[in-house]
């Protein structure tokens, strides 16, 4: 039991050992992953998204049995209102659990088919891709082209899109050689309640607050960024038709809920739908935010960044356990080879995982922290970096930081050919 509230001992022997960049090249890494992994099965990735939607369509069968399935044990079997409303509520929360999962699950599959790794034909990618991305209101063009972006630069400060740390100079922090605790605490000491409510705020809206607002993506964009508007600096222009194909995709879908929640009332669509949504946002958040924000892992300013470095400065977490590598198709067990071969099938990733860590070794990144104590630590402990470095970690509401650099870790080469 104490062992959810514990630090994982991967975690805890990164933050004792002074950190080097891997001298391991990225050839030595694709050398070691046999070629029929990178092998697409069309008929194997259908089975799967089959797979996907019979579970939620069972759910949701099940789901709406749950009301006149206690309303038959207090009418025919006496039960109390009492126990009536236990039950109610026990079983509405299993369906809103398990369906939020599931729906994440589309989530993670919709985001294999934008690398597309589902199919070696780009159509049945996308078609997969847009309609679970669309059913569940995410953009699917406008996302996978950020998500491409994050791709080729993850973990740099100056380039990449998804969850990059604010600097020192942003809160209006004083020098390090001048600033005292009472600095940091004024501007990152909160209560714990209102520590809460920022953490689950975070974890019920932050994917729609990041899609309508661009929070925690790069600072280079103006305010204003976001990913609804075609002309948004985010795109290319060759890509404005996609953005205007996933707009109007959410907008039929927008309707389509509207029209069925006129049909089924406005508490059967916030029970069936819209809860297991929220939920299934949650995961995405969680997942997506602990791959690439932890007190241990690096980020790169451009003098010392390459693909390789960015690639595997990312986070291996047993998330859900059997259910993540079942619902969420291996997406945060197999993080760190997802970067590094974004385009080989989901269910050929573990084995991607065991042979790119016999090259890495130490250089691979796991993490047995409970998922719920981690996101905690994170939250909590990834505050700022420095203005200045070339390679950088988080640092907590104290001004320090959970690892340092090695005394010669600046000498490794970058081997910019990587890129």
């Amino acid at each position: 039991m104490f062992s959810l509230f514990q630090d994982g001992p991967e975690y805890i022997k990164r933050t004792q050992t002074p950190f080097r960049p891997t001298k391991v090249t990225l050839q030595e890494v694709h050398s070691v992953v046999p070629k029929h992994l990178h092998e697409k099965n069309t008929f194997k990735a259908l089975t799967y998204v089959a797979r996907d939607i019979i579970c939620a369509v069972i759910v949701y069968k099940l789901g709406w049995q749950i009301d006149p399935f206690v309303q038959r044990l207090v009418s025919d079997h006496g039960l109390s209102p009492t126990l009536a409303f236990v039950a109610k509520w026990a079983m509405w929360a299993f369906y809103w659990h398990w369906q939020g999962v599931i729906l994440a699950g589309w989530w993670c599959l919709a985001h294999e088919a934008g690398h597309g790794s589902l199919s070696s034909y780009s159509w049945v990618n996308h078609l997969i891709g847009y309609s679970m991305h669309t059913f569940i209101l995410v953009p699917y063009y406008a996302w996978r082209s950020t998500h491409h972006a994050h791709h080729k630069a993850t973990m740099s400060v100056e380039r990449d899109e998804n969850y990059v740390p604010r600097t020192r100079s942003h809160y209006g922090l004083p020098p390090e050689s001048t600033a005292h605790i009472s600095d940091y605490h004024e501007v990152f000491e909160e209560t714990p309640i209102y520590t809460l409510v920022r953490m689950l705020f975070m974890q019920a809206l932050g994917w729609q607050y990041y899609l309508c607002t661009n929070i925690m993506g790069s600072p280079m964009y103006p305010p204003g960024t976001n990913h609804f508007q075609p002309s948004s600096p985010l795109f290319k222009p060759h890509e404005r038709n996609g953005i205007i194909a996933s707009n109007v995709g959410i907008g039929f879908m927008a309707c389509v809920l509207y029209l069925w929640t006129q049909t089924v009332g406005l508490g059967y669509f916030v029970k069936l739908y819209f809860i297991p949504y929220l939920l299934a946002n949650h995961w995405i958040v969680m997942l997506t935010y602990l791959h690439h924000s932890d007190p241990t892992v690096p980020h790169y300013r451009n003098k010392q960044w390459s693909f390789l470095r960015g690639a595997i400065s990312t986070v291996d977490r047993p998330l859900l356990g059997w259910a993540g590598r079942f619902f969420l198709h291996n997406v945060s067990h197999d993080h760190v080879a997802h970067h590094l071969f974004s385009s080989i099938p989901f269910y050929n990733q573990p084995y991607v995982t065991e042979a790119i860590k016999k090259v890495l070794k130490e250089d691979h990144n796991y993490d047995s922290t409970n998922t719920f104590r981690a996101l905690y630590r994170t939250f909590t402990q990834c505050c700022f970096i420095e203005d200045d470095g070339d390679i950088v970690f988080y640092k907590n509401r104290d001004g320090k930081v959970a690892r340092v650099l090695a005394p010669d870790a600046l000498d490794a080469p970058t081997k910019k050919k990587e890129l």
